[in-house]
């Protein structure tokens, strides 16, 4: 009986169970087009076996990865790797390693699937952790005193009440101009968030910020010879920034986007901010909403 069109791809690839990791991606990608995958997930599922590659070596046998292997992977991924994993990220790459070590099955280039006994992870992600009020004192008093060094240096306080006061996302941190601080009514100057959609105008948010905050940008600003991006910088490196300063005010790993994020949002809630109010604030569909709220309900009751 001839075979499809779509069934040749799998029997044409030249991929065995000697094959490198790094040389099965290629095929793998073309696997996934012939499959109608999208581009988005053609290029997370890449990524995915880019890092199985940094784990294992690019020179790693696709036959030789057992299902122990990739279990230690994923306890590498999520705890031993240094770098946050979400819970959709980890639930994507389980995916990515079901999907892969299937096809790999399926060309006969290994006798079993290593990747059919990992289990996904079901049911709600936890509550993210958010900061004390104690916490938020002890940082923003370590941010004043490297304010007021001898060599002062404004960013970490800059950084961190700016993310106090508007709960944004690295992303939009990372896009700020001088143009995004809307500062004609000093006593109450505004953050402009700005994202052009392609089925929609410009959408743009409207944040508050104060004047204690103007004091620091003006300070920073000054210090570090900023002309038009406010931040200048990777993304990782305003990590580290948050990072090193909760680290040295003595809250090791309770500094970062996220968790100041939330902890924004969860302010807000208890000082009575309404909710689509609040939706608007953090950028979130009605949808999204559902869940986020939910969390912020929850997470806002262990702190009254």
């Amino acid at each position: 009986m001839m075979q499809s069109t779509r069934q040749l791809p799998l029997f044409n690839t030249g991929v065995t169970s000697h094959t490198p990791l790094a040389q099965a991606i290629s095929p793998f990608q073309k696997y996934l087009r012939d499959e109608g995958k999208t581009s988005n997930t053609i290029i997370g599922f890449t990524s995915d076996l880019h890092l199985l590659c940094e784990y294992f070596g690019e020179e790693a046998p696709v036959g030789r990865i057992s299902t122990s292997h990739l279990n230690k992977f994923l306890d590498w991924m999520e705890h031993g790797r240094g770098k946050p994993c979400s819970r959709k990220s980890y639930a994507r790459r389980v995916t990515t390693i079901k999907v892969f070590f299937k096809w790999l099955e399926n060309l006969h280039a290994r006798s079993d699937n290593p990747a059919a006994a990992i289990l996904q992870r079901s049911g709600p992600a936890p509550l993210q952790s958010i900061l004390s009020l104690q916490d938020i004192h002890t940082l923003q008093a370590y941010c004043q005193d490297l304010r007021a060094a001898r060599k002062p240096d404004s960013r970490p306080a800059l950084l961190f009440n700016l993310l106090l006061l508007t709960g944004i996302k690295k992303s939009e941190c990372m896009n700020l101009t001088l143009q995004h601080v809307d500062r004609r009514d000093v006593d109450h100057p505004l953050l402009i968030i700005k994202h052009k959609k392609k089925r929609d105008v410009y959408r743009e948010r409207r944040i508050p910020l104060n004047r204690e905050w103007l004091g620091m940008l003006d300070e920073y600003v000054e210090q570090y010879h900023i002309k038009d991006v406010i931040f200048p910088c990777t993304a990782r490196n305003l990590e580290y920034v948050l990072s090193d300063a909760g680290k040295a005010a003595g809250i090791e790993g309770r500094a970062s986007f996220e968790i100041l994020r939330w902890t924004c949002a969860v302010r807000d809630y208890l000082n009575g901010m309404d909710v689509d109010s609040l939706r608007e604030k953090m950028g979130l569909s009605r949808i999204s909403w559902r869940e986020t709220g939910q969390k912020i309900a929850l997470l806002a009751q262990g702190r009254v």
